[in-house]
């Protein structure tokens, strides 16, 4: 038998709703997994992966946040929300549905890029059993890798404060740049780029919350990596002052491969070479696999 996919409405305790799929195993879940997505990226770009985990009997969540993707309303222009809202309502509904739907088995979060950086913001991050980060880092831009500094500065000073404003949100789609983003996303996040400490500075009492984390963290990150450095990376994880931290950052030769990047990881023809070898041993709380000839 293979895996079942459903899609749903998930309430949130704000009274939003969200869409969410889930990715059931043919048998019994002996884990749960939610995977909580980057900025702008739609939560079917994780269907590989979600399916490709449940045929190994996970129980597998992804979704979009409240304005993103197949949450989107009619119109962005004037929609209201910020990435704590992200935090705070979607991604904690998220952990209590999922918990709801596969109880009493060890619940882990797997977060790409932003998906990474908000588990301490999350109600009910308690409840996790381990957290798996993907090319996650700060997000602070004089740290951002060098091919990216000068793209990220006119997106900081340039397109986010001039046509924000404009249009009731920020238009990315058509400038190439992360995607549509509701104003109050877009600008809270701009406000935590520029902040040399990220969202550990630019909001009162994260520092605290990321100290108050006691849950192990896996960071897995990618030396071509053009969005996150090396720094944006040690920095975020820095903040896990009382939790288990570690970091594999992977040379793409490694696995046998010449491009991993920002977004690579996530794709289907690297079952193999990333997901069986680092990404299931992280979930585990085992070693990396050893490379096979």
């Amino acid at each position: 038998m293979d895996p079942t996919i459903e899609e749903r409405q998930v309430l949130t305790a704000d009274g939003q709703t969200i869409v969410a799929r889930f990715h059931s195993p043919p048998t019994a879940p002996k884990a749960a997994v939610l995977i909580a997505p980057a900025m702008g990226v739609p939560q079917r770009f994780y269907d590989p992966l979600a399916r490709w985990l449940a045929a190994r009997d996970m129980a597998v969540a992804t979704f979009d946040y409240r304005g993103m993707g197949l949450s989107r309303p009619p119109r962005l222009r004037g929609f209201e929300t910020t990435i704590l809202d992200w935090a705070q309502y979607d991604a904690a509904a998220m952990i209590e549905e999922l918990t709801y739907r596969a109880p009493e088995v060890p619940l882990h979060w797997l977060g790409h890029s932003l998906g990474g950086q908000i588990p301490p913001l999350v109600p009910g991050h308690e409840r996790l059993e381990r957290i798996v980060t993907v090319a996650a880092g700060s997000g602070y831009w004089r740290e951002n890798a060098p091919a990216l500094k000068r793209r990220v500065w006119l997106l900081w000073y340039g397109a986010a404060p001039l046509l924000t404003p404009l249009l009731g949100y920020f238009p990315g789609r058509r400038l190439n740049m992360v995607g549509d983003l509701p104003k109050g996303v877009i600008r809270q996040w701009r406000r935590w780029c520029l902040n040399p400490e990220y969202a550990v500075g630019a909001e009162p009492g994260v520092r605290e919350r990321f100290a108050a984390v006691r849950t192990p963290v896996v960071s897995l990150s990618f030396t071509d990596d053009d969005f996150m450095s090396a720094r944006n990376t040690e920095s975020l994880h820095g903040f896990y002052a009382n939790a288990p931290c570690t970091r594999l950052r992977i040379r793409p030769e490694e696995a046998g491969l010449t491009r991993i990047g920002h977004f690579g990881f996530f794709r289907a023809e690297h079952e193999q070479t990333l997901w069986q070898r680092y990404l299931l041993p992280a979930l585990e709380g085992r070693a990396p696999e050893p490379v096979t000839a």
